[in-house]
């Protein structure tokens, strides 16, 4: 007699070594861009095939779920992975905003034991403008997909998809006004350990809000598809937690950045 196993045994398919070679591939050249050693169309190549082959295993874990194999026991699994993703994101947030507080209690002799350096005060945006503005966006971004969500859940899909859709721009104007910031200020990445932990920081929750708005899009997409209904959307749920996690890592640079040095 033979046991049914309650995972979902995957077939063989391509995507996962394409998408890994394709990520190597453009990190690599990424770095050596950043060195001035190649064009940019070596970066946006080794992009187009990293979305290439990203739609391709996306579309067939899709389907699997069309089919039937996505039982509850697999989305629990479904859960628990993004759960580890994110904590894994967690820590590597955690080690940077380390290297900031580290310097920002215990200011070293190279530094004038100030914080931030007395030089750069007069560099450093109005805590007040584009920050607060960019706190308020993703604080309403936060609501809008909870509402969205209940509205799903209420069977009234025309009003998840307008209020996602309204979620969806409030990340991309996020994404446009932390771009404005960018180009008026005056310290870059290399002006002392400020300008690196700032970067570092503030560049990587943007990279993870491109990440989100994108999820988010592609959801968009499939519910106006009928891919959701009110009782199966594990992408849609995974989607929100992942953008959730975003704000609240927004709420600790704008505190801790943002209004914390204004404030010392």
């Amino acid at each position: 007699m033979v046991k049914k196993n309650p995972f979902h045994l995957v077939e063989r398919r391509p995507w996962p070594i394409a998408v890994s070679f394709s990520i190597f591939c453009l990190l690599l050249n990424l770095v050596f861009f950043f060195h001035n050693m190649i064009m940019i169309f070596w970066v946006f190549f080794f992009f187009f095939f990293l979305s290439f082959f990203l739609f391709f295993w996306w579309r067939d874990v899709v389907l699997e779920s069309f089919v039937g194999y996505h039982k509850n026991f697999v989305i629990n699994k479904f859960y628990v992975g993004m759960l580890l993703m994110i904590i894994s994101e967690v820590f590597f947030f955690f080690r940077f905003f380390w290297a900031f507080f580290h310097k920002c209690w215990f200011p070293g002799i190279e530094l004038g034991s100030v914080w931030p350096p007395k030089f750069m005060k007069a560099y450093l945006v109005d805590s007040f403008s584009v920050p607060l503005l960019n706190t308020i966006l993703l604080l309403s971004s936060g609501v809008t997909i909870t509402w969205a969500h209940h509205r799903l859940l209420k069977r009234k899909e025309f009003f998840f998809n307008f209020r996602l859709f309204i979620t969806i721009s409030l990340g991309i104007f996020f994404l446009f006004f932390q771009n404005f910031e960018y180009s008026n200020l005056k310290f870059s990445f290399k002006t002392l350990i400020f300008g690196s932990c700032f970067y570092m920081l503030t560049g990587f929750h943007g990279g993870h809000v491109i990440v989100g708005t994108l999820f988010l899009l592609i959801c968009l997409f499939r519910s106006l598809c009928y891919h959701f209904s009110s009782k199966h959307h594990v992408g849609l749920e995974l989607a929100i937690w992942y953008w959730h996690f975003v704000d609240v890592v927004w709420l600790f640079l704008f505190i801790f950045v943002y209004l914390y040095r204004r404030l010392k």
